[in-house]
């Protein structure tokens, strides 16, 4: 597989693609993530395109891949909290619910978007006590994290199930990834 420029400083998205053998570098991107177009479920990909573009314009000849994920739950986003208050808020919305992870993915060359798909995972929340809530967010894993809490960690104890990729909500939807980077080699 040909190496790409990975476009995120997330070390989730880095581990993931070491673990399935993409070869790569980071170069983290600087992007205005405000988004006024199109339903939040359609905007971790054009985030994951900027971010792509936004690297392929400084490494022209180089793959790049842009990634961004998004919670959606009652059709509202629900990106990394600012503080700790706004944590403990977003994981009482969840808390013994249904919502979506909705993860963008990119590929760039010389300042062109080759490809872009998106992937969603339903994740089911158990009811857990606000005590258990505060706990969580008091160990400062969800302040980095969309939703408030990372499913790879200690926010596990927060989830009943999922319905599809693991990895998206994770933040990096393998079969979505592989299929554009496997796409661009037939």
């Amino acid at each position: 597989m040909k190496q790409v420029i990975l476009a995120s400083g997330s070390p989730r998205r880095r581990e993931i693609l070491t673990q399935i053998g993409v070869p790569f570098t980071v170069c983290t991107a600087d992007v205005d993530e405000n988004i006024s177009i199109g339903s939040p479920e359609t905007w971790p990909m054009i985030l994951a395109e900027r971010k792509a573009l936004a690297v392929s314009v400084l490494h022209p000849s180089e793959l790049v891949l842009g990634f961004d994920t998004l919670v959606i739950c009652d059709g509202k986003a629900l990106g990394k909290p600012k503080d700790e208050a706004c944590a403990v808020q977003m994981l009482k919305n969840l808390n013994g619910r249904s919502h979506f992870v909705v993860s963008g993915v990119a590929i760039a060359l010389n300042g062109n978007v080759l490809r872009s798909n998106f992937e969603r995972t339903e994740v089911i929340f158990r009811n857990v006590s606000e005590q258990t809530i505060k706990e969580y967010v008091n160990s400062k894993e969800p302040m980095d994290k969309a939703g408030a809490y990372g499913i790879q960690g200690l926010g596990a104890r927060l989830v009943k199930s999922i319905n599809g990729c693991y990895y998206n909500v994770v933040g990096l939807p393998v079969a979505k990834t592989l299929e554009i980077l496997e796409s661009l080699e037939a």
